[in-house]
């Protein structure tokens, strides 16, 4: 992206200086200074291939922001959107396992205040449909040898879920998405954002934060209020290796599909796998096969 670009964009005051941020795996992105202070600029189209729908993902961060869960959407365009800069460090895995408690406040707000902000079309993430729509997509490519034994885990997985209320979730819960330097962090990107189960949003907050059994319990009961019973631990479980199967398979995926500089895909769907791998043998010994 060049500086042309940024230039075009209508909301800048007075002079402006830019600099790219890292992270992005599948945007590009900017931080832009101008006379009223600092802005995020992300690029980035709509992608078929993911479900990802620029529209639904402003809208969403719109409602989380008037909730006072993420950063005001200050500008959308044509492939771009431009954020207020939130004060704050990007949390680690680290900053996540230490805190499953205060995430588990802010997804239990999240997913029952979003409903009655969020407008247009229902749409629904579900991540066992998803792992099996980007099975299709991987046809043909050198991923489809591996892809039967992602499916027969995914299957698996989804045997064992839950019945619970519908939710709104957020649905990409890397611990970069969390921004802040307090208790309670302001979550970015909204991409995935729908409705669905609560259990992939706490599940993937804890497998791509690798929490332990014990922190993952904490987690859980502090959603729940309570602790969880048998059948519960079993779907949670069973979910947080789905989101790494999901993870692994958006990668293969996007290595297709995007052109992101500085980014291996095939590395990051290896991470995940190996990551899936620690996750399987834990839920095994817990619940058997």
């Amino acid at each position: 992206m060049n500086r042309d670009q940024l230039a075009a964009l209508p909301c800048w005051e007075g002079e402006w200086t830019a600099e790219p941020l890292s992270g992005g795996l599948s945007n590009e992105i900017w931080k832009v200074t101008d006379r009223v202070g600092s802005h995020v600029v992300r690029f980035g189209g709509d992608y078929p291939f993911h479900r990802v729908d620029r529209a639904r993902e402003a809208m969403s961060a719109r409602a989380a922001h008037a909730l006072g869960l993420a950063p005001e959407v200050e500008y959308t365009g044509p492939g771009v959107m431009v954020t207020a800069w939130v004060t704050g460090r990007t949390w680690t895995a680290e900053d996540v396992r230490a805190r499953p408690e205060a995430i588990a406040a802010l997804l239990r707000r999240f997913h029952t205040e979003m409903p009655s902000r969020v407008s247009g079309p229902g749409y629904i993430f579900w991540p066992f449909h998803i792992v099996r729509d980007y099975a299709r997509e991987l046809a043909g490519t050198k991923h489809e040898p591996h892809i039967p034994a992602l499916l027969d885990i995914n299957s698996q997985m989804e045997a064992v879920q839950v019945p619970l209320p519908i939710v709104y979730g957020h649905h990409d819960l890397l611990p970069a998405n969390f921004i802040g330097d307090g208790e309670t962090p302001s979550l970015i990107d909204y991409e995935y954002a729908g409705f669905g189960t609560a259990l992939f949003d706490l599940a993937g907050a804890a497998s791509n934060a690798e929490m332990t059994p014990e922190q993952s319990d904490r987690l859980v009961t502090a959603y729940l209020g309570h602790p969880p019973d048998t059948p519960f631990r079993r779907a949670f479980a069973a979910m947080q290796c789905v989101s790494l199967v999901r993870e692994a398979m958006w990668s293969m995926v996007s290595e297709g599909n995007l052109a992101t500089p500085g980014v291996d895909f095939d590395a990051y769907a290896k991470e995940n796998i190996d990551r899936l791998g620690v996750f399987l043998e834990r839920y095994r010994q817990e619940f058997g096969s």
